[in-house]
């Protein structure tokens, strides 16, 4: 069996189409019908998150953690305990593509980090296509990367267990497990071939996450801007 975690707090206006796209990456006809569970940890949910995650069929979890390393770890322990061999990660606010899961597999390693996109930076306003040229810029997505992101992230059961598990951190808790994984010296492959899309979104749920680190590109960017045109303004005619 395999096993797709995702953490969610408060995800009513994009959990839907990540558990669409999660769940048309479980069909895949290259798993050739190997059961695939998805785990929601539904993390202090107020909203419509649990109600819509429900209605797709997926296995939830109920928990009051507010911390991201917790909740993944949760659901990883849920999916290990119902004989998951591979364990799977994503964010709510993601979309795997169809042969998401297939291609982690594929690539027969004992763990395997990916990359991911962004197709609307809508979300940022006037600073927005400043914002993805800093992306297409600075990020690298191919082959032999050294992104680590918990929404495109798989690991083995045992290679997991091996690591110790996801650590209950607010933040980097899959950085924290790549690196434990490489203590362990476990087989970790670096690849673009797993596709995920992100959003770019505005209000940062974690210091130091994507989206802060996505906000901290722009006040970067707007800065060294600012300041090009200070020096230039202060120039002898």
């Amino acid at each position: 069996m395999l096993g797709i975690v995702i953490p969610a707090h408060n995800e009513q206006d994009c959990i839907e189409d990540c558990l669409v796209a999660a769940r048309r990456a479980a069909r895949h006809p290259a798993l050739h019908g190997e059961e695939v569970e998805i785990v929601v940890v539904l993390d202090s949910c107020s909203d419509r998150t649990g109600l819509i995650a429900t209605r797709q069929g997926v296995l939830p979890l109920h928990v009051r953690l507010r911390n991201v390393g917790a909740a993944r770890a949760a659901g990883a322990e849920l999916a290990l305990a119902r004989g998951a061999r591979w364990l799977a990660f994503t964010d709510a606010d993601s979309r795997v593509q169809e042969d998401w899961l297939a291609e982690q597999l594929a690539l027969q390693a004992d763990a395997v980090c990916g990359t991911v996109c962004v197709d609307d930076w809508t979300a940022h306003g006037e600073h927005a296509e400043l914002l993805r040229h800093h992306f297409a810029e600075t990020y690298f997505d191919r082959e032999g990367h050294r992104h680590i992101h918990g929404a495109n992230l798989g690991v083995s059961a045992a290679a997991y267990r091996l690591a110790g598990g996801f650590r209950h951190l607010a933040c980097s808790e899959d950085v924290a497990l790549v690196e434990a994984l490489q203590a362990c010296g476990a087989e970790i492959a670096w690849s673009a071939r797993p596709r995920v899309v992100t959003s770019a979104r505005r209000h940062a749920r974690a210091v130091g996450g994507f989206a802060d680190a996505l906000l901290g590109a722009v006040a970067q960017r707007l800065a060294a801007a600012t300041a090009a045109g200070s020096a230039g303004a202060a120039l002898p005619a």
